[in-house]
């Protein structure tokens, strides 16, 4: 049957990756059934779907009176040399569960043609394309402390990434020693263009599509938006014109100005200025992202003080 031949072909793949990076250190992931899966996800009904990325999908499911997040690799969109990405992405989820800022892997189910995987519920919400919050398909403007804290907590998640196990993880996506791919993976507006070109990963990849990210949170605005003289602009073209013409304060969404004082403006602008240097186009002038997670830190410090 199609069900067991993946069962067992999952199974040893994920085995296999999964011994070989725990270190000898438990990892505990309970196994779902797909007949779980499909009833949690009314058989991955848009009524329940959250958000696509890449060559996933995110459902939210209820499994035994409990609400998860569950993600589904297309197995339409994961062509052969995905394959592998697709298990190292679910080792990296299960290696990051201990972490606050990660959201927790609590299962898998193997019996699809990639294991669906089953995550703790986001309870708040996921970010949107323009830095705010979407809950029940309602977005919620974030105050200013918020989205500060925001920044800070991925900026956070990203350094320890890149900081605490014995090889460097790249994340690579933002919307994972050197290594070439054999493929691009990113978010077009978030991919740094020397990786691009290059296809050379280095900590600083992730550090060039924080900086984008940091923008659209603070600002309020999306990747790509409409500006002021009716044209399709991106973020950081819009940004650092802005910043070479001394109007860095125009940069805010003007829904976002109406409650800011100026003092908390001050402390987007400083933010902003703070993406601007990850987006350098020299990596050698970009900050680490240990460094980034120190600055915003003390800009949250001054904003919680204003």
């Amino acid at each position: 049957m199609k069900k067991e031949r993946w069962f067992l072909e999952n199974g040893s793949i994920f085995l296999k990756e999964l011994i070989a990076d725990c270190n000898g250190k438990s990892i505990p992931i309970r196994s779902f059934t797909s007949s779980q899966i499909r009833k949690a996800t009314k058989n991955f009904d848009s009524s329940c779907f959250v958000t696509e990325e890449g060559f996933y999908i995110w459902y939210k499911g209820v499994i035994e009176d409990r609400s998860y997040m569950i993600k589904r690799f297309s197995e339409y969109k994961v062509t052969d040399y995905r394959v592998g990405e697709v298990y190292k992405d679910i080792v990296l989820s299960a290696r990051m569960s201990n972490h606050n800022n990660f959201l927790k892997l609590l299962g898998c189910c193997l019996d699809f043609p990639f294991p669906v995987l089953v995550f703790e519920f986001a309870e708040h919400g996921f970010l949107n394309h323009r830095g705010g919050v979407t809950v029940n398909e309602e977005e919620s403007l974030l105050p200013l402390s918020l989205r500060l804290k925001i920044g800070k907590e991925i900026a956070n998640a990203l350094a320890y990434l890149h900081m605490a196990f014995p090889k460097i993880i790249i994340f690579r996506d933002m919307k994972p020693m050197h290594i070439e791919a054999e493929d691009v993976l990113g978010t077009y507006g978030y991919l740094d263009p020397l990786y691009f070109a290059t296809r050379i990963v280095t900590e600083y990849t992730d550090v060039y599509s924080f900086g984008v990210l940091l923008m659209v949170v603070m600002t309020g605005r999306s990747v790509y938006f409409t500006g002021p003289d009716g044209y399709r602009v991106g973020i950081l073209a819009y940004v650092k014109g802005l910043s070479e013409n001394g109007k860095l304060s125009e940069v805010i969404c003007p829904m976002m100005m109406q409650d800011m004082t100026s003092a908390q403006r001050l402390h987007v602008e400083a933010c902003v200025l703070l993406a601007l240097r990850c987006c350098e186009e020299r990596v050698e002038d970009r900050p680490k992202m240990i460094q980034v997670a120190k600055e915003l830190k003390r800009i949250e410090h001054h904003v919680l003080r204003s």
